[in-house]
């Protein structure tokens, strides 16, 4: 079936979405602009907030940001729904002293950051992105256009390339960026440069790889989205967009909010990061401003939902035999409901039934999605979440291709169908 107009528009904002976050410190900044131009307040953790009913805020720390609409019915007692996804991707982050090279190459010092499949990010121009933080201490963020690309060995340097290709972590992952010798130059100059500042003040930097490519739509009838970064974009786009169309008119008998978390692929073990404090703080400091006191807060908590939205395997038609015999999501299907026994998602029936619920709601359907038993499956932000708060927590998603490829493949109609589900789930 032809991709929809309302869904190749979704596609063609999520590709200027994921042109504008490389990094995660940039989708933060980029989540936030958005939401302040759709009439959102931006809080700062050093200050008070507000402690009236009402209102829609966002607050950032860095790369990750919480936004959220309170009711102006709303009380001490008030549950929250909470979209939660993440800003992080697979990639290369910069070590220090990064100006590498040799043999007159000019080459980027990095180390691995989460599980990237390391092959697809050969012989791809990639930016560099992420953050400089100043003598002042004031941080700005810097992004470069095509800079750096990891060439890859010709095939008559080694015969046996397409038998088996196991690139060295250490020695085989230094990206290309220029040529001459690395005591002549300066990779922080020149991001330090795009930012506009003086690279003498630069005291520390978070500065990761992203693919150069702009997101594009393509394949019989448009049905295909690749991109990179769409783990885990794609849920983060799909919940701002949500939430703005939420917004307006909002009447509903809970605070509806947005939650993008940092440094999921790495575990989530960090001030921005799921395990850290950051939503318990925010809901904490929401319900004060409410009024309540540690029992309301417990009994709202205990009536709260999450929806943890992240991608999941589709079925692949090169590799049947990776996943269940029976159970095997397709591209084009809608999004999908993750389900694992062990607890690696924190799906339990009563999350089950809700999800399906809300998507019958928004008219759209829904897949299943269990991994072969041979093939344990990743976690997500879901179990966590719920371990923290005791938050009642939902896994989904949607399905995709190449995950954790440089570039990652969607379909078109699952995009638009998840940002849908996620507008219901918000309206209640």
């Amino acid at each position: 079936m032809p991709a929809a107009a309302d869904a190749l528009a979704h596609a063609d904002d999520l590709a200027a979405f994921v042109a504008a976050s490389p990094s995660s410190f940039h989708a933060a900044t980029e989540v936030a602009e958005r939401l302040v131009d759709a009439g959102f307040s931006r809080l700062d953790e050093t200050e008070p907030w507000p402690d009236a009913a009402g209102g829609r805020f966002l607050v950032v720390r860095d790369g990750a940001v919480i936004a959220w609409v309170v009711p102006t019915s709303a009380t001490a007692q008030t549950p929250v729904r909470v979209f939660g996804a993440h800003s992080d991707s697979p990639a290369f982050k910069l070590k220090p002293q990064p100006t590498t090279g040799s043999l007159g190459w000019l080459q980027a010092g990095v180390e691995v950051y989460g599980g990237p499949l390391l092959n697809s990010w050969l012989d791809r121009e990639l930016r560099l992105a992420g953050r400089l933080v100043l003598d002042d201490g004031t941080s700005v963020l810097t992004a470069t256009g095509a800079l750096l690309r990891l060439p890859q060995l010709a095939i008559h340097l080694d015969r046996e390339a397409n038998d088996h290709l196991a690139l060295d972590k250490q020695t085989q992952t230094q990206p290309v960026w220029g040529l001459g010798e690395a005591d002549s130059a300066d990779l922080l100059g020149e991001l330090a440069r795009e930012a506009g500042v003086d690279a003498a003040r630069i005291r520390g930097y978070d500065i990761v790889t992203a693919d150069a490519a702009r997101g594009q739509v393509f394949g019989r009838d448009d049905v295909f989205f690749a991109s990179g970064r769409l783990d885990d974009l794609a849920s983060v786009h799909a919940g701002v967009v949500a939430l703005e169309r939420a917004a307006d008119g909002f009447d509903a008998d809970h605070i509806a909010m947005l939650a993008v978390f940092d440094h999921e692929e790495v575990g989530s073990g960090t001030r921005s990061g799921a395990a850290g404090p950051f939503l318990s703080d925010v809901l904490e400091r929401v319900w004060l401003g409410l009024g309540a006191d540690r029992e309301a807060q417990l009994r709202a908590m205990a009536a709260s939902w999450c929806v943890s939205s992240d991608v999941g395997h589709a079925v692949h038609p090169n590799y049947p035999q990776k996943h269940d015999p029976v159970v095997r999501p397709k591209l084009g299907q809608g999004p999908i409901l993750k389900i694992n026994a062990n607890q690696r998602y924190a799906t339990d029936a009563v999350g089950a039934a809700a999800w399906n619920g809300w998507c019958a709601d928004a008219g759209v359907a829904s897949q299943e999605f269990v991994s072969n038993n041979a093939v344990p499956c990743g976690s997500t932000i879901g179990p966590i979440t719920a371990t923290r708060l005791g938050m009642r927590t939902v896994d989904v998603g949607i399905p995709i291709l190449s995950m954790h490829s440089a570039r990652e493949l969607a379909g078109v109609s699952d995009l638009w169908d998840l940002q849908r589900v996620a507008e219901v789930f918000f309206r209640g």
